[in-house]
């Protein structure tokens, strides 16, 4: 079975269980999940469940799908996402992107907790991604094209529209919070980086780093989704560090911005 039949399986499988067309999807990165609780009458299906959904296999990613409403929109939220260094194929990586594209999702957002480079940067800011470098080395487009869903060679300045990123700096304003914007470079992973090649990665106008986030970007834009990327800022990636980051040193960061990051969420939503 081709690509195609499976995202329509998949769409309606979830149609099955939530007949509304949704038109906003939240991807919900590492510890940042908890938004999707915001939502209202609302239901929850794990991806095991739903046919040829990838299952994430990562600590602070839930694995399920929770479809609701919120100021009368209807929402599809991924609690969670999968990673290229899970060891998925990058179609398969994208693949809840395409299937969103199938239930009617026309604005996208996604979230992720990243490194900061900029040394301007603090544990626990929030940074708009307004631009995105790829260095995972490869993309979800490469392969046979699939025209219905886009175009051969999409163009990636369209990635990050400016009326979303206008819309979120506004949405912060009004709840009062001091927000950062940036460009996002996107590494395979599972491992950090060394110090050298944090210092290029800062030499090339990065502000952020992070695993994951530009294969949905690119995936998400070739569909004619509109975008708008966050990060969390879960620590500064320093040029001699003193000790080494672990993973929960970064969902204890991300736990600890939720209740900020849950206000601006919502704001966002409400003004989408």
């Amino acid at each position: 079975m081709g690509l195609a039949e499976k995202r329509k399986k998949a769409a309606e499988y979830i149609k099955g269980n939530y007949s509304f067309d949704t038109s906003i999807g939240l991807i919900l990165g590492s510890g940042l999940g908890d938004y999707s609780a915001e939502l209202e009458d609302s239901i929850s299906i794990p991806f095991s469940d739903i046919p040829y959904f990838p299952v994430s296999t990562i600590e602070g990613h839930s694995g399920e799908l929770v479809l609701g409403q919120k100021y009368g929109k209807h929402i599809i939220a991924m609690n969670g996402r999968v990673h290229f260094y899970e060891g998925y194929t990058m179609k398969e990586v994208v693949f809840p992107v395409w299937v969103m594209k199938e239930l009617g999702v026309e604005k996208l957002i996604i979230t992720n907790a990243a490194g900061g480079l900029n040394q301007t940067f603090r544990p626990g800011d929030i940074m708009i991604i307004r631009d995105h470098l790829n260095f995972m080395g490869t993309n979800p487009l490469i392969g046979k094209n699939d025209k219905e869903i886009g175009p051969r060679f999409p163009a990636m300045t369209e990635a990050h529209p400016h009326e979303l990123i206008e819309l979120a700096e506004a949405a912060a304003e009004n709840i009062n919070l001091h927000i950062m914007k940036g460009v996002y470079l996107a590494i395979t992973g599972p491992v950090y980086e060394t110090t050298a090649m944090s210092k290029f990665q800062r030499l090339i106008g990065a502000d952020a780093v992070g695993m994951s986030t530009v294969p949905e970007l690119i995936a998400a834009t070739h569909a004619g989704l509109k975008n708008l990327a966050v990060s969390c800022i879960t620590d500064i990636v320093k040029d001699n560090p003193g000790e080494a980051l672990t993973h929960e040193e970064v969902i204890a960061v991300a736990q600890r911005v939720k209740p900020v990051f849950k206000k601006l969420m919502d704001e966002i939503v409400k003004m989408i």
